[in-house]
Formats: C-alpha cells, sequence, structure tokens
C-alpha cells in the first residue's frame, strides 16, 4: 500500500484499539494521532468529514455529557456550530477515523476500516 495511513485513535476505546490491531495484523503501521490529546482544527475535521461522506451530525457522539451541555440535539444548529463544538470538545467526535490518501473510513465496526486497503 502506497499511501501512509492515519488513525484518530483514542487508546480507552474498544473499538479503536480493535481497528488498530485490525490494520496491525495486517503489517500496517499508521501514523497515530491521539485525538483527545491533539484535536483536529475545524479545517482538518471538514476535511475528514469530505473523506468519509459524512455530515458532521453523523460524526458526533451523542451519548457524551457535551452533547447535551452544549444543546447540540437542537436541530437547528448548522454543520459549522457542530463542527466547533467537535473541535473545543473532541469526545464528540466519533472514532476511530482511519485515513488513507483522499479516503477515510469509520471504524464501526472496526472492520470497515478494511474497506480502505
Amino acid at each position: 500500500m502506497g499511501r501512509p495511513l492515519r488513525i484518530y485513535h483514542n487508546p480507552r476505546c474498544s473499538k479503536s484499539r480493535a481497528a488498530l490491531a485490525l490494520l496491525e495484523e495486517r503489517d500496517l503501521h499508521p501514523e497515530i494521532v491521539h485525538y483527545l490529546d491533539t484535536p483536529p482544527s475545524t479545517a482538518e475535521l471538514r476535511q475528514l468529514l469530505d473523506r468519509l461522506g459524512m455530515t458532521p451530525r453523523q460524526l458526533l457522539r451523542t451519548g457524551e455529557a457535551e452533547y447535551a451541555e452544549l444543546g447540540l440535539a437542537d436541530p437547528t444548529l448548522g454543520d459549522e456550530a457542530i463542527i466547533a463544538a467537535m473541535a473545543a470538545h473532541p469526545r464528540l467526535i466519533e472514532r476511530p477515523i482511519v485515513v488513507s490518501g483522499d479516503k477515510a473510513a469509520l471504524g464501526r465496526p472496526p472492520e470497515a476500516v478494511l474497506t480502505l486497503l
């Protein structure tokens, strides 16, 4: 595989650990981005969403406390407000995300990342 791989990873998440293990089992060693420590910018998030073919709301973790605290269930909130909330509160970003070139996959289930290979 010629393109570098990157995984937006949370080591405390079982799905994230499983996706990383699936890649490593195939002798692939992605760049690991601990996105809770180094959150993606709003521009990076827009690029990830474009590569995933998803809307910001589709990438939003609705079970996190910040979701309720920030009123993100409000259907009138626009994409930019949701992207800004995810950049400021990275726990709201669904995980893991694996990027290869101009494509990305959300590892839910973890095997979904194998579609990039």
